[in-house]
């Protein structure tokens, strides 16, 4: 099994979740975030008062699936995800060890 996290943009949300229900996944955790990479940030102009916003805001897709759903989750999400500019975010694939569904006490792929 792997985890997979991708940082994208906000409004890309839907089109991630849709993609992946697609391929039958079951379940994702979302969380808001800010950060930065090669984006930089930007200035903004509040109440006549020029400032830099470091973080802009991304949100992180958390999923775990079979190992042989990796290729084919992975392909939904950069598909649905891209822009083509800068900012579209990162992706990250780590192996996972074991899960365990708390209401039923079943591990392992049962449990995902």
């Amino acid at each position: 099994m792997k985890k997979i996290e991708a940082i994208i943009k906000p409004f890309k949300l839907d089109e991630v979740r849709e993609a992946l229900s697609a391929l039958g996944v079951s379940g994702l955790t979302v969380t808001e975030v800010k950060g930065f990479g090669r984006q930089k940030g930007h200035t903004e102009l509040y109440r006549g008062a020029e400032y830099v916003v470091d973080f802009l805001p991304k949100v992180k897709v958390e999923l775990v699936v079979a190992d042989n759903m990796v290729d084919d989750a992975l392909e939904a999400i950069v598909k649905a995800a891209r822009t083509a500019k800068i900012g579209d975010g990162k992706i990250f694939v780590t192996s996972v060890e074991q899960v365990i569904r708390i209401r039923t006490g079943e591990t392992g792929e049962d449990a995902i």
